[in-house]
């Protein structure tokens, strides 16, 4: 009874020890949702979020994946050194007239938690668009 109570309580300890971190314990980004505003039809546009190394030890993105097609994402490949930054790319199509709010899931290694983070924003028809942004008058030359 004593050996099965050992070992249980051995599994315990290592199964805690080797607990998978938090996203909290290794990663900050400096921004969770990125706003685009208003943008034109397609124009794709690129948002860039920026994430801080706050563990000990090298921070390794696996992956971030856009929730659907109309996104791209990108991030940095290289092991992101302790108190140092990286970052994370997520590029909107533009292709409809509309509000949108897309997620991309963020994986770290060693880390069993994904991170969600968020692009918003408005595509507008070029004509509502140059209603807001009116196009600059080439300049003359004299």
């Amino acid at each position: 009874m004593k050996k099965i109570l050992f070992t249980l309580a051995a599994f315990v300890v290592t199964t805690c020890a080797i607990a998978q971190n938090k996203v909290a314990d290794v990663a900050a980004f400096k921004a969770e949702t990125i706003d685009l505003g208003k943008i034109k039809v397609g124009n794709p546009t690129t948002a860039t979020f920026v994430v801080k190394n706050i563990g000990k030890a090298p921070l390794i993105i696996e992956a971030a994946n856009p929730t659907c097609g109309c996104t791209i994402g990108d991030y940095t490949k290289a092991p992101i050194a302790p108190g140092k930054s990286g970052t994370i790319t997520a590029t909107y199509n533009a292709a409809s007239v509309a509000p949108f709010s897309k997620t991309m899931t963020v994986k770290f290694a060693g880390v069993e938690e994904v991170k969600s983070i968020t692009i918003k924003g408005e595509v507008l028809s070029e004509e509502e668009y140059a209603k807001i942004k009116p196009a600059v008058a080439p300049k003359k030359n004299s």
